[in-house]
């Protein structure tokens, strides 16, 4: 039986509600919410976020929470410590500081005369963590969760390393946050105070970068926020939700597989909410999340624990393009567990290709450096040209083993593993691998990826060099897919040893030499049609602005024809636009640079710049801030400087430097 909550009810928006903590910090909430709920209780909703409720996430959450508070829930989007209109520093991210706040948040709330004692925590990205790391400390009235693009790792599985290479997103999302966390809190909101708020976050704001890149390892640093290391210790119903196109694709199965009573979602889209996310099909997610918060905050049966256990977008298999606003497919099932149950199919590297049946190997690969260029986006998330675009160009820097045609119409479902033979000539080396679709024109288009430093072979929490000759056996794991394969198309593994700009590359030019290799390739029975659905998607009115300046982005890729340095230019432009209810005004642009000579490793640098303004009337802040990266044969290099302006006058200016040892990277 299915019931929804389908009375709608009046509703009432509250900009600043107030949450002081026990010691005595002040936390900024927005919070819509049934306007008879304190005679009629509800169970609450709460999103804690570092990304500013004010002009940071304010479209996504006028689409969302008024629509869930119509529907009998008060919804309740808090800037956490130090960010936005919220008082305090903060220092880091999933911090044990983070998490003590979030449960006193929940406990406040809980106890309010408007709530019926039952909590819901969700979110996406930075939300989705941290909805899973409270869970893990279980409050007691913390009942349920939604988790979206989330991850259970936060070494092997967040941005800053993965496969124990490092990600040169440590350095752009280290950036973006440099920049947005230092921003003002509005006067509107919190008076005269806003200007010491702004410069005591200003002269406190800390440089991530340099503090992820001193843990190299996956130490205790990292193992603490990561659930992994505990599932049993989340008792709150969890619903996770995850897209083919954004970076945390292994987190919903892990979760399906770990969690008794666990339910996950992945669609085709990248970093967003899916019922606004591309590429399409969007779907109905805010009535799928009324069923889940319906089921566990008020007990009514709306049949989700009848659902399967794990709901999955199968792609057809496309062209290669660096954007895509649809992805043909159909939606598939699997009603216990995720894809640990499902077949694998052996495919052998040899000299004459990838074969059904083993045979001999002998092959080298020495990349270039800008092996890697069109890997697109770690994460896309901004909207623009971020996906992987076509890889024939990665593939001839690579050593490619190709398939012979398809006889049929072939379902990838779950994680390929490539297990191999290798050695090195170097002590630290990388390899990357990529499963690309080769189309009958030689057009290559990237299914799934996986990359390993191969000092991290027999675990990412030690470092052993490679012995130069000595042959080991290596296990590379890709991410999570579901894609379909045409018949007459064939499959081509392609490993290189650099993958820029996604890894920052080993401090020396290492040739790889394979002499076996097994591709573990996951293959589902092929869908026919959906065997599942969903409602269309549902939504609140857009939020109200006037655009000031329209949105631009750009991604070229620059060559230097006398020096030889391949350059990676990325403008992000977001516009700048005006609330039409309480008129500030916010603007941003970003840009990064990422070159490297393809001959050199200790070229690469790593370039970024955010701008961000502030406005109302005469009122004009503005920040910022640069960062740049760059190593030697020993150590990383990183050189910061944040700018404050009131108006056109320089307020702050602060300038940080740091050189910290390479540790087997």
């Amino acid at each position: 039986m299915t019931v929804l909550s389908n009375a709608l009810r009046e509703i009432e928006e509250l900009p600043d509600l107030g949450i002081t903590l026990s010691d005595g910090c002040r936390l900024s909430a927005r919070v819509w919410r049934p306007v008879d709920a304190g005679s009629d209780p509800v169970p609450v909703i709460l999103e804690y976020l570092p990304y500013r409720k004010r002009d940071g996430t304010t479209a996504r959450d006028a689409l969302t929470h008024p629509w869930f508070a119509k529907r009998g829930y008060a919804c309740v989007r808090v800037d956490m410590r130090g960010n936005g209109d919220s008082q305090g520093l903060m220092e880091d991210e999933y911090t044990a500081q983070e998490q003590a706040d979030a449960i006193e948040v929940i406990n406040w709330l809980a106890a309010q005369d408007w709530c019926n004692g039952s909590v819901g925590m969700m979110g996406i990205s930075w939300g989705g963590f941290n909805s899973l790391q409270v869970a893990a400390l279980a409050p007691e009235a913390l009942k349920a969760i939604i988790t979206l693009c989330s991850t259970v790792d936060r070494y092997a599985d967040d941005i800053h390393y993965k496969g124990g290479c490092l990600l040169n997103e440590n350095l752009g999302w280290g950036a973006t946050m440099w920049s947005y966390s230092s921003r003002a809190p509005d006067p509107a909101l919190v008076g005269e105070a806003w200007r010491q708020m702004w410069l005591d976050r200003l002269a406190a704001e800390p440089f991530l970068p340099a503090t992820w890149l001193r843990h190299q390892r996956r130490d205790a640093y990292w193992r603490h926020g990561s659930v992994c290391e505990d599932y049993s210790a989340i008792k709150a119903k969890v619903l996770a939700v995850g897209g083919w196109g954004d970076s945390y694709k292994n987190a919903v199965p892990q979760l399906v597989e770990a969690l008794p009573g666990a339910k996950g979602i992945v669609g085709p889209w990248v970093h967003k909410y899916p019922h606004f996310a591309v590429p399409e099909p969007r779907i109905g997610f805010l009535q799928e999340a009324l069923r889940w918060w319906d089921r566990w905050l008020k007990g009514i049966d709306t049949g989700v624990e009848a659902d399967p256990d794990y709901r999955v977008y199968l792609m057809d298999g496309l062209r290669p393009a660096a954007w895509y606003a649809e992805r043909p497919g159909r939606w598939i099932a699997e009603n216990q567990g995720a894809t640990s149950h499902l077949p694998t199919r052996p495919l052998h590297l040899t000299d004459r290709g990838l074969s059904e049946t083993a045979g001999p190997l002998a092959a080298t690969v020495r990349s270039p450096h800008d092996c890697g260029m069109a890997a697109g986006e770690y994460c896309a998330i901004w909207l623009g040209p971020e996906m992987p675009g076509d890889q024939r160009g990665d593939d001839a820097r690579a050593l490619c083993f190709d398939g012979a045609p398809l006889e049929t119409e072939t379902d990838i479902v779950g994680a390929p593993v490539l297990r191999l033979k290798l050695s090195a000539d170097k002590p630290v080396a990388q390899i990357a691998v990529r499963l690309n679709h080769l189309h009958p024109d030689g057009a290559s288009a990237r299914i799934t990826y996986g990359v390993l430093n191969l000092t991290h072979r027999d675990g990412h929490d030690r470092v052993a060099p490679l012995q130069p000759g000595q042959v080991y056996d290596i296990t590379v794991p890709l991410d999570h897919i579901a894609y379909r394969m045409p018949a007459g198309h064939s499959l081509r593994v392609a490993v290189s040893s650099a993958y820029w700009p996604l890894i920052w590359p080993s401090p020396e030019t290492a040739e790889l030499t394979l002499t076996e290799g097994r591709l573990d390739l996951p293959v589902r029975a092929t869908a026919d049609g959906d065997e599942c659905s969903f409602p269309p998607p549902d939504a609140e009115e857009p939020w109200q602005i006037r655009t000031l300046r329209a949105d631009a982005h750009a991604r070229r890729i620059e060559t230097d024809l006398v020096s030889g340095t391949v350059t990676l230019v990325i403008e992000d432009d977001f516009g700048k636009v005006e609330d039409c209810d309480h008129e500030l005004i916010n603007g941003s642009v970003a840009r990064e640079r990422w070159s490297i000579h393809p001959d050199d490793p200790l070229s690469a640098r790593g370039w970024c710049h955010w701008t961000d303004e502030l406005e109302r009337g005469d009122w004009r802040l503005r920040t910022e801030t640069r960062c740049e990266m760059w190593s030697d044969a020993t150590h990383f290099h990183l050189r910061a400087e944040i700018e404050g302006f009131d108006g056109d006058t320089r307020i702050h200016h602060q300038e940080v430097a740091d050189c910290i040892p390479r540790d087997g990277l």
